[in-house]
């Protein structure tokens, strides 16, 4: 019997693809390599060679700490309507004194033709150099706003240590740091006075103001985490701080220690020292060897302070034997509020820098502060945006600092009245203030947004209550 063999079928022409329309994702990651920006192409700057710019002393000697050294360094890239506006505030508004290094001010407008427009606009002039048409004329500061809007001098527990949580302690060291951020939480203390604030003093001799911290560590065992601050830890004599940090390591109860360093990111010159180096590595075996945790904690907001030499600096510590190095941004209008600018800032910190995204705190209600300050609904709106971006270890948590409270994360709101902007939150511990007050638990606790974020009724309600 034959077999039939099947015909062979002669391919026709083929379809056109069909073209299937896509949405694409609300944000595209690419990578960004970090780039040092060019420090010369400021007209102040222009002779200056890598050997000097690596120096930490050039830097500090260099900050800027007034206009006319601002002018120095910008030439005519920056017109004399910005000057004046900057002089306003000076003169009335800002609670912090200028103090920028030069690492700081080179990544502003980093990649684009210095002008008046580019300047005013940058992400970082906005809350290192403020000028008075960044603030708010109709609510500069809410009703509710503080110079220690954090009661953290109310919690002191010897000069300098803050005693807000059960096992954890804010060990401020001195009050000054390499660099002044206009948003500064504890503006009250730290820095020189300006026309707006009469800043406090530390009275104490460093020796003195240390001895009451150990004792204070000894004598409550309770205490396992110390914070050390200030100021910044990088404008404490790497001696003075060695000595400090080598005590704390002799108390068998402190498990955990932070140092808590804006330069890391602002001056990363100094944590490159070799003093600095060979210091910090002789903590870290003391610390492995004793099982202590030590970790950084930096404070950048965005992805532009992120530089090869902000990587170097973090990639050092980690070498010599730093547990971790983390982040604690500040969330801040027309600086980091949106999903793209802080997704851009953790890719940076984590993929390029070694530096993981942590926290970032709603801006503190200091005065004169509403310009920078969000609603919780908003922080809780890019909580949710930036979530599943991230690898989850380092996705940040957006939390709120209330008073009397501490962090929350800014879902964990008891009631909110969004109309008035009014948020309430409930605690689980007593702070070193109310030991005695045994209603501390039950109570709800209130934090503010600002004022012109809320619906017309709101800020019509409070400014009928404005002098209440």
């Amino acid at each position: 019997m034959t077999q039939t063999q099947p015909m062979a079928t002669i391919p026709g022409p083929r379809p056109a693809p069909v073209t299937v329309p896509t949405a694409g994702q609300p944000y595209e990651y690419r990578r960004s390599p970090l780039v040092e920006p060019d420090w010369t192409r400021f007209p102040g700057w222009r002779h200056i060679t890598r050997e000097q710019w690596e120096n930490a002393q050039w830097q500090r000697v260099n900050c800027v700490k007034n206009i006319k050294q601002l002018r120095a360094v910008l030439g005519d890239t920056v017109d004399e309507t910005f000057y004046a506006d900057l002089v306003a505030d000076q003169q009335a508004l800002a609670t912090m004194s200028m103090l920028v290094p030069p690492q700081m001010i080179n990544t502003m407008v980093p990649f684009a033709p210095m002008t008046t427009e580019a300047f005013r606009a940058d992400p970082i002039r906005r809350y290192m150099i403020p000028v008075a048409a960044d603030r708010r004329t109709d609510w500069p500061s809410h009703p509710y706003a503080s110079r220690d809007s954090l009661h953290e001098h109310d919690m002191w527990v010897a000069e300098g240590l803050t005693h807000r949580y059960p096992t954890k302690v804010l060990a401020e060291l001195l009050s000054t740091c390499p660099q002044y951020c206009g948003h500064c939480t504890r503006m009250d203390l730290v820095g020189n006075s300006t026309p707006a604030v009469d800043k406090l003093k530390l009275t104490l001799k460093p020796v003195d103001r240390y001895d009451a911290h150990i004792s204070y560590l000894k004598a409550h065992p309770g205490v396992r985490d110390v914070v050390v601050s200030g100021g910044d830890v990088a404008n404490v004599p790497w001696r003075n701080l060695e000595s400090y940090l080598m005590r704390l390591l002799e108390l068998e109860t402190v498990r955990d220690i932070r140092l808590a360093t804006k330069a890391l990111m602002g001056l990363p010159q100094h944590w490159l020292q070799n003093d600095v180096v060979e210091g910090l590595e002789r903590v870290a075996r003391t610390a492995a060897r004793r099982g202590v945790n030590l970790a950084i904690h930096t404070h950048v907001n965005h992805a532009q302070s992120i530089t090869p030499l902000v990587a170097r600096a973090t990639q050092t510590a980690l070498d010599v034997g730093v547990r971790d190095v983390r982040n604690q941004g500040v969330l801040m209008r027309g600086v980091n509020a949106t999903a793209p600018d802080l997704l851009d800032l953790c890719f940076a910190l984590q993929g390029e820098a070694g530096i993981l995204p942590y926290y970032f705190y709603m801006c503190d209600m200091i005065p004169n502060a509403e310009h920078w300050r969000v609603p919780v609904w908003h922080a809780q709106q890019l909580q949710h945006d930036i979530m599943g971006y991230l690898p989850g270890y380092a996705t940040p948590r957006i939390v709120c600092d209330v008073p009397f409270v501490g962090k929350r994360w800014v879902h964990m709101l008891t009631e909110y009245d969004r109309e008035r902007g009014i948020s309430y939150w409930t605690k689980n511990y007593r702070t070193s203030i109310e030991s005695a007050d045994l209603e501390a638990l039950n109570k709800r606790y209130a934090y503010y947004d600002p004022i012109d974020t809320l619906p017309e009724t709101g800020q019509q309600w409070w400014a009928a209550h404005r002098d209440d």
